[in-house]
């Protein structure tokens, strides 16, 4: 009997919907489930598939369908179930069989496993949900440049293509992978944010009904907008709830829930000192969001909260051009962030290769990543701010993004990330800031010194020192 060409662990939504894939473009593959009954069900309802793959009750059975030298897909939990996998499956591998971990994986444990395993490993991001992994998912692969080619031909089949060129790619060593997904995930957040800031601008402060909010996001889809989750957002605010015959939105409760991939982004960032407040903005936003009774108790201490707005004070175009802003500056801080890590952990990240990974496939895919690949390869090392197709984009919404801030201000109507951005564009356009202030104040308490803007001398005091 043939042996499969590579073998997936984890029958969940992601692996099964990647295994699937996986058969689909042509590749044998051996799958194992540490529940038998999953990988049964799993194989029954393969359909015209099910002869590409070979169902395993057993890690023996599993190791033992695979040619060597054997590339094995982990798709389980992130943390300690993934080490208890390469654990168990250790005693049953050779020195040259690959293990890969397609999970969520926080980028150190990667960085560690990589280190401290005698056999080799490769941390791939993949991004796409449920229906990238069965139809085409965005790659992100980190590990020695080796490992990824041994396994690139199945991976770039099955990503999604952005006209015809594959969404998958090598980012650099060790947990260069699952760090750029965690800098994805972490847009994600921030996407998302903008989106539900606009929407509740619309809800709250325009009075708008959801079936008219889906409409305005259906229409901005046709334009620079164009993304999968304002998509998706007009779908989402169209839908009738079969129980209550409202807006499904209305009966959703507003609390949102996450996984730890957008926090883990806010705190790498601040190792590396990189800038990246409106993804901060972002995860804050949905650490409010859980504390609903609180948030209730409040209302009813302080009164009624957003107050209305007029049409004419705020139009569909305003915030369309706001949110155009707005993503631009996320995006800027998101590719800055990598930029830091490149250069800490020695990565090389590759900017335009992140962006045409990021076009197709991933939640974040949209219309402008693809200008934003031109630019990065246009020039590298440049700033999206300062790449000429964005800076005049920048140039000519940032009007918008004040007024909504302002607006939603002045209403009582929460815009964190719009705000979060607004004040990191505002920061980085002035040549002379306030942290001179700063800096005389450390000297003043701690003797920290300063430099001196005359003759550029560092280490100064001031008098107080002499005290």
């Amino acid at each position: 009997m043939s042996k499969s060409e590579i073998g997936l662990i984890g029958l969940g939504t992601m692996g099964s919907a990647l295994a699937l894939n996986i058969a689909e473009k042509g590749f044998d593959i051996a799958v194992f489930n540490r529940t038998t009954s999953v990988t049964r069900e799993f194989v029954a309802e393969a359909g015209d598939l099910g002869p590409r793959i070979t169902p395993t009750e057993t890690l023996v059975d599993f190791v033992a369908a695979i040619a060597e030298p054997r590339a094995i897909i982990l798709m389980v939990p992130a943390g300690q179930p993934v080490d208890d996998q390469i654990a168990a499956l250790q005693p049953l591998i050779g020195p040259q069989d690959l293990i890969i971990d397609a999970g969520n994986a926080n980028f150190h444990d990667t960085n560690r496993r990589m280190r401290s395993l005698p056999t080799p490993f490769l941390g791939i991001g993949v991004s796409g949900g449920e229906e990238g992994a069965r139809h085409g998912p965005a790659i992100m692969g980190g590990g020695p440049r080796p490992h990824w080619d041994r396994v690139a031909h199945i991976l770039t089949a099955i990503a999604a293509k952005f006209r015809d060129t594959p969404c998958a790619d090598w980012m650099g060593e060790e947990g260069a992978g699952h760090f750029v997904k965690a800098v994805h995930n972490g847009i994600e957040y921030a996407d998302m944010q903008l989106i539900a800031e606009t929407y509740g601008l619309m809800r709250d402060g325009l009075g708008m009904a959801a079936k008219q909010i889906g409409e305005v996001f259906s229409q901005w889809n046709a334009g620079p907008l164009q993304s999968y989750l304002v998509e998706i957002s007009g779908k989402v605010a169209a839908v009738i709830d079969d129980a209550t015959n409202a807006p499904l939105l209305d009966v959703i409760v507003d609390a949102a829930g996450q996984k730890g991939t957008g926090r883990w982004t806010v705190i790498e960032a601040q190792h590396l000192a990189a800038a990246i407040p409106v993804i901060e903005a972002a995860v804050v936003a949905r650490n409010i969001s859980s504390r609903i009774e609180e948030r209730a108790a409040l209302q009813a201490v302080f009164g009624a909260g957003p107050t209305a707005i007029a049409p004419d004070d705020l139009s569909s175009e305003v915030m369309e051009q706001a949110m155009i802003c707005g993503k631009i500056l996320c995006y800027d801080q998101g590719f800055r962030m990598m930029k830091a890590a490149s250069g800490e952990f020695g990565w090389n990240l590759q900017a335009p290769a992140i962006a045409r990974v990021w076009r197709e496939g991933c939640i974040i895919r949209s219309a402008m990543l693809d200008d934003m690949a031109s630019a990065f390869t246009e020039d590298p090392d440049r700033s999206l701010m300062a790449a000429p197709f964005f800076a005049r984009q920048i140039a000519a919404t940032h009007a918008a993004l004040r007024k909504v801030v302002s607006v939603a201000a002045l209403h009582g109507i929460a815009v964190p990330a719009h705000a979060a951005a607004l004040a990191y564009f505002d920061a980085m356009r002035t040549a002379r800031g306030t942290a001179n202030m700063i800096q005389g104040q450390r000297d003043f308490f701690g003797l920290h010194g300063f430099a001196r803007l005359d003759d550029g001398t560092s280490g100064n005091h001031g008098p107080w020192a002499r005290d």
